[in-house]
């Protein structure tokens, strides 16, 4: 397996930016969407809970890869 270019990786970390926020507008559509009772709150809480957890995986992941680009990126620059 070849190592990613910066671009590429420049790239991944854009792409899973823009899908954290399709993620978000989706879970707040939905919420907008439910049923203003009970049930409606219950998957309101549930649908945000997800969409936190997942934002928050992948902003993680954004994250190490800014670090890595850093690490290859850094012996370039010397």
């Amino acid at each position: 397996m070849q190592t990613p270019t910066p671009v590429q990786i420049k790239t991944a970390i854009k792409v899973l930016k823009m899908y954290a926020e399709r993620l978000n507008e989706q879970a707040t559509h939905s919420v907008i969407q439910m049923p203003e009772s009970r049930l409606g709150a219950d998957y309101s809480a549930r649908i945000q809970s997800q969409a936190i957890g997942q934002i928050s995986h992948i902003e993680a992941v954004a994250a190490q890869l800014t670090n890595w680009l850093d690490e290859i990126i850094q012996p370039q620059k010397q």
